[in-house]
C-alpha cells in the first residue's frame, strides 16, 4: 500500500452468502461517492475461467496462475473477463460453487491480494466480500459484518434466480448455502470471520434501506472521531 492511499476512507462489509452484502456496499458506495469493491466477484471471474478451462480444482498452480493475471474491468456496474460482459454468467449456481472451493485454496487469495488493495483510491472505498476487514483492509474506518439465517438467506438467494428466469430448488439453495457457511468459515486460509473491531448486523428482519441507513450512520460517527 502506498503511503498516499493510507489515508483514504475504507468501509468493509463482510459476511456470508446472500447475505446482502453485495446490495448493500453498491448502495452505500453510491450514496457516499466512493468507489466499490465487489470481491466476490474476482474468485467468480477465476471459478469461471477454471470452469471454461476444464481445469481440476486439484490443479492449484494453474487456478493461481488465473488469478494472478485475470484480465478484468469493472465499468458502469457490469463486470469484464477481457472484453466478455460476464456479469450475468459469473452469478449462475455452478460459478458460484466453484468460486467457493476456489477461495479455499491459499494460493489464489494470496494472488488476488494486491489486485483488491488496488481499488483504494480517493474519494474512498466500499469493499464487500469475507475477508475485507481482516484481511484486505485491516485499518479500514468501518468494518460491518452483515449476517442473516440460511433459511432468509436461501429464500433471498431464489427470489433472485426466479427474477432473472432462472430455475432453483429452495431447498437444495438451501442446503448449498449451509455448505459454502462451513467450507468460508473452516478454511484455513482467510476464513469468514468478524474482525474483532467489526460491527455485527443481522440483517433477517432489516430491509436494503434500514440496513443501508445504519451503516451510514455508524461511517459518520467514525468519521468525526
Amino acid at each position: 500500500m502506498s503511503n498516499s492511499s493510507i489515508n483514504i476512507p475504507v468501509i468493509t462489509i463482510d459476511g456470508p452468502t446472500a447475505s446482502g452484502k453485495g446490495t448493500v456496499a453498491r448502495i452505500v458506495a453510491e450514496k457516499l461517492h466512493f468507489h466499490y469493491l465487489d470481491s466476490g466477484a474476482l474468485y467468480r471471474l477465476t471459478a469461471l475461467s477454471v470452469l471454461r478451462s476444464n481445469i481440476k480444482i486439484e490443479d492449484v498452480g494453474q487456478i493461481a496462475s488465473i488469478a494472478s493475471h485475470l484480465p478484468c474491468r469493472f465499468a458502469d456496474s457490469r463486470i469484464f473477463l477481457a472484453d466478455e460482459d460476464v456479469s450475468d454468467a459469473i452469478r449462475k449456481e455452478e460459478v458460484g460453487i466453484m468460486a467457493s472451493k476456489v477461495a479455499a485454496i491459499p494460493e489464489v487469495r494470496k494472488a488476488l491480494v494486491s489486485l483488491q488493495t488496488g481499488f483504494r483510491k480517493a474519494p474512498g472505498l466500499v469493499g464487500d466480500g469475507r475477508d475485507m476487514g481482516t484481511v484486505i483492509f485491516p485499518d479500514a474506518i468501518l468494518k460491518v459484518f452483515l449476517t442473516a439465517s440460511a433459511d432468509i438467506r436461501a429464500q433471498r438467494r431464489y427470489k433472485q434466480l426466479m427474477e432473472k428466469g432462472i430455475p432453483a430448488n429452495i431447498d437444495s439453495l438451501r442446503n448449498d448455502l449451509i455448505e459454502r457457511d462451513l467450507r468460508d468459515t473452516q478454511r484455513k486460509e482467510s476464513p469468514l470471520v468478524p474482525a474483532k473491531d467489526a460491527l455485527t448486523l443481522d440483517t433477517s428482519h432489516l430491509g436494503i434501506d434500514e440496513t443501508v441507513e445504519r451503516i451510514l450512520d455508524w461511517f459518520a460517527q467514525r468519521s468525526k472521531n
